[in-house]
């Protein structure tokens, strides 16, 4: 193996990235080495059998203490030494800008190990010089950031050592919002298992926290939050952000990224709810539980049903109203209308529920249209959680048709959360009826149990603080400017709810800052709350992605949608027409925005195969609208169409980057995309050994003339640098034969 593959690999190990040469020969511990080592290589990387081979990272532990701005990470890096002797090497570690080192030790040796972290620019240096030498540029990755520097022994023979530093630093604050960034490659190539444990506490409290880099799971408690993650984590550095509380206010904060022509470009604004002031008048809710009882919901799936059922029921809190609904061919009703919450109609609740039997068929249309319908309870948040485990049997049958009258007849805007169980559910008719009303569907899949989703969905719920909500750009006079924002999604927002977030994603016109109106009802009165975004402040790669996977899910649901048409017209896969303009629209803007931002689907995943990517717009629209007919069109209840919903459901609410492209396919397993690459704002995608950028795919520049560059050249230095200057550079992690576009111009790194 080539020691260039040992460099790049050192590179992929990110925030652990440590680049290790051995010594065979045994030294005294703590006696310190010059720097001018002969070669460098990794110690996660499996080489060939030689005589000494070199220490690999097994795993890398991460705790992050911080209190307000400081922030204290420690991290322990644990090392194998297959080899025969013990080994001595070199350490270059990516750190944040600034960081001041606190300490730095090999487990189990003894003597003094000297460590420095460097500035950037020394880092950079140091790179370059690597680079020159083993002709690989992928550890240029890090160049933004500074590095520790430092020479350790032993790792003992045929055993482990364990590296442990830990260094602090000053978190920066914008506008409320404090980010912590944690250095790890973005190549999807990374191999190390990782744990990342990060505790944050904050005087005044935590209205909300965010990462945009990984899916992550917030615990609050008091005024800290706390995240962790570990095994498999998706690559590219571990970031997270946190927004202080703002007394009795509604907070947000933008992150934002120019387009190309520097007029313009995406953002991404962040909202976290006012606090519920429990002393004052506080928005309720009225929930409405409608329970399938059908023949096919026997067994199991009717325990859990009524498990689900009374866990709402006794978590509701007092003031709130109630109703419950049951339905097979007939419906059912607890009360005529919702009932306040008291020990009383608890009590009731309990013996209606343990009195539900099932029989008959599905009468979807007649339950729904009992739930809208039902008279108003003054002053709350009306709310449906709708389950159901299969079609409509009974009565209305047409998805559209009922999709329409449900519409028609929910005159107070009630919210329908909707829980298909099991495969044999209508998952587009379950989406959209949520979609209408402001509310999310959740599917059952088998083998999860009912109860843990219902409440799962009806936690969230908790202590709704602003229904209704709108958030709008505004002009100097205080009215609507439609000029400075456009494709908005999610386009209605849903209502916000204690300890919530909201998140929206758009594109935005010019480089004058935008004030932004939020308004929504708490109960008692309209509420109005105003933010100011400023589109020159930052550039944050991960956003336009963010709104370019919405926006593809809100595309992918018309064509959902057309399905419908068509089953309401009697109309087969077969006898779909694939040339319908409404089609060919929607999929030349998905395929579009699906090659240009490497999101990948199950309708568009072919484009990362066989070079498919490269191939001619009109045979990869044509390719694409085939998968859109059978599967978005044609499929309506079923595995393949489950999965299909499930997909979608997390595509619009996506806040994470995915980097991955990971799906459910229509087995429900798991799928990921490993022919295309995100770093930055870029987009590549595999061509025989070469990386190709997205850009040259699209046309969306010119090409002419490739030039070819050198690694190591002085050429090669400069074309770094402007990678670095607009945060691209870890396209480099993806080494030679990479074609890049910088400036307008199409780069080989050979």
């Amino acid at each position: 193996m080539r020691r260039s593959t040992f460099i790049k690999q050192a590179c992929l190990v990110g925030g652990g990235s440590l680049i290790w040469m051995p010594r065979a020969r045994a030294r005294c511990a703590g006696h310190h080495h010059p720097h001018h080592h002969h070669h460098w290589i990794t110690p996660h990387v499996r080489p060939r059998p030689r005589p000494n081979q070199p220490v690999q990272v097994e795993s890398i532990d991460v705790k992050g203490r911080i209190e307000d701005q400081v922030a204290r990470t420690t991290m322990t890096l644990t090392m194998r030494n297959p080899g025969h002797q013990q080994q001595e090497g070199q350490v270059l570690l990516p750190v944040p800008q600034g960081a001041i080192l606190k300490s730095f030790r090999l487990e189990g040796a003894q003597g003094k190990f000297e460590a420095e972290i460097l500035p950037r620019e020394e880092a950079r240096r140091i790179y370059n010089e690597i680079v020159s030498r083993l002709k690989d540029p992928a550890i240029l990755e890090f160049a933004g950031f500074g590095a520790l520097k430092s020479s350790v022994f032993p790792v003992p023979a045929n055993g482990v050592a364990r590296l442990r530093l830990e260094y602090e630093e000053l978190l920066p604050i914008d506008a409320g919002r404090i980010d912590y960034v944690l250095p790890r490659s973005e190549s999807l190539e990374s191999k190390s298992s990782w744990s990342i444990d990060v505790d944050w506490s904050l005087k005044g409290g935590i209205a909300t926290a965010y990462s945009p880099s990984h899916e992550l799971t917030p615990e609050r408690r008091g005024s800290s939050v706390r995240v962790e993650t570990s095994g498999k984590i998706s690559p590219g550095s571990f970031r997270l952000s946190v927004l202080a509380k703002k007394k009795k206010q509604a907070v947000a904060t933008f992150m934002s990224h120019p387009d190309e022509t520097g007029k313009g470009g995406w953002y991404l604004c962040l909202m976290a709810p006012p606090e519920r002031d429990m002393k004052a008048h506080t928005l309720k809710r009225e929930v409405t539980l409608v329970l399938d009882r059908s023949g096919s919901m026997a067994g199991e799936k009717l325990d859990q049903a009524r498990a689900a059922a009374m866990q709402v029921v006794e978590g509701l809190e007092g003031g709130d109203h109630f109703n419950l609904i049951v339905y097979n061919e007939a419906v059912s009703k607890f009360a005529d209308s919702a009932v306040e919450v008291n020990r009383a109609n608890i009590l009731k609740a309990r013996n209606f529920i343990n009195g539900i039997r099932v029989s008959g068929g599905t009468n979807i249309h007649d339950a729904l249209k009992t739930a809208v319908s039902q008279p108003p309870t003054k002053g709350t948040l009306p709310i449906v959680l709708f389950l159901t485990d299969g079609l409509p049997t009974i009565g209305e049958t047409s998805e559209k048709r009922i999709r329409e009258n449900i519409l028609k007849h929910n005159h107070l805007s009630r919210r329908i959360f909707t829980f298909g169980v099991g495969l044999d559910v209508n998952t587009p008719l379950l989406s959209r009826l949520a979609d209408d009303s402001r509310a999310t569907a959740s599917f059952v899949l088998p083998r999860e149990k009912v109860e843990l989703k219902v409440a799962q969905v009806f936690r969230r719920l908790s202590g709704p603080v602003l229904a209704k909500p709108s958030l709008i750009p505004i002009d100097n006079s205080g009215k609507h400017d439609a000029t400075r924002i456009d494709d908005v999604v999610p386009h209605k927002l849903p209502d916000f709810f204690a300890d919530g977030q909201v998140i929206v994603a758009g594109r935005y016109l010019g480089k004058k800052p935008v004030t932004f109106k939020l308004t929504g009802h708490d109960g008692d009165k309209e509420r109005t709350f105003s933010f100011k975004f400023d589109p020159k402040r930052r550039r944050d790669p991960f956003v336009p992605r963010l709104w370019a996977t919405r926006k593809i899910a809100v595309l992918t649901e018309a064509l959902r949608d057309l399905g419908a048409d068509s089953a309401m017209m009697g109309l087969t896969g077969d006898d779909i027409d694939r040339n319908d303009p409404r089609i060919k629209e929607l999929v030349d803007e998905i395929v579009r925005l699906s090659t240009e931002h490497g999101i990948l689907t199950e309708y568009t995943a072919f484009l990362a195969r066989d070079g498919q990517a490269f191939r001619p717009q009109a045979m990869r629209r044509e390719a694409a609208q085939a998968h859109y007919v059978e599967k978005a069109l044609k499929l309506r209840s079923g595995a393949g169409s489950v999965n299909q919903d499930w997909n979608l459901s997390t595509q619009k609410s996506a806040a994470w980057a995915n980097p991955t492209n990971r799906y459910l396919n229509n087995k429900l397993q798991e799928e990921e995309v490993d022919n295309v690459q995100q770093t930055a704002d870029c987009t590549f995608y595999k061509k025989g050994d070469a990386w190709i950028d997205s850009r040259l795919i699209n046309k969306a520049v010119d090409q002419g003339p490739v030039t070819e560059v050198e690694i190591g050249s002085d050429d090669f230095n400069k074309l770094v640098d402007r990678l670095v200057a607009t945060g691209r550079q870890g396209c480099l992690n993806l080494g030679a034969g990479l074609e890049v576009v910088v400036d307008e111009i199409c780069y080989r790194i050979r």
